[in-house]
């Protein structure tokens, strides 16, 4: 893993409170209230690095703006398709899909994302 940063420590900050799975524009403007002179560059460059080192999550599903969390145990999400809000599911991932979905195609999946779509209650 590099070397943590000032940066880092502040994105990985912001996504430890928070349960929004926010955007990258979102943490931007988070992150500005602790280090009013960060670049929009830097906090996306910082992201990336965070990715690859695994430390966070990008949630990308279907061409969607990606959004962010700190990286936890596997789960599902949920994305109202009214308001773009995305949740978290308590529900628990079937980790046998990787396996069948290996075993009919010879590929080897490493892991897989899964998001449902709807109405969250406020936009029913």
């Amino acid at each position: 893993m590099r070397r943590d940063t000032k940066q880092r420590e502040v994105i990985l900050k912001v996504l430890r409170n928070t349960r929004s799975h926010p955007t990258a524009d979102q943490i931007y403007d988070d992150v500005r209230k602790d280090l009013p002179n960060i670049s929009k560059g830097t906090v996306y460059r910082n992201l990336q690095v965070l990715q690859e080192d695994k430390a966070i999550s990008a949630l990308n599903i279907n061409g969607t703006q990606s959004r962010y969390e700190a990286k936890r145990e596997s789960h599902y999400h949920f994305r109202c398709e009214k308001c773009g809000r995305v949740f978290d599911l308590d529900e628990p991932v079937d980790k046998e899909l990787n396996k069948r979905v290996s075993k009919k195609t010879g590929f080897t999946v490493s892991h897989h994302q899964m998001e449902f779509r709807g109405l969250c209650k406020d936009c029913q």
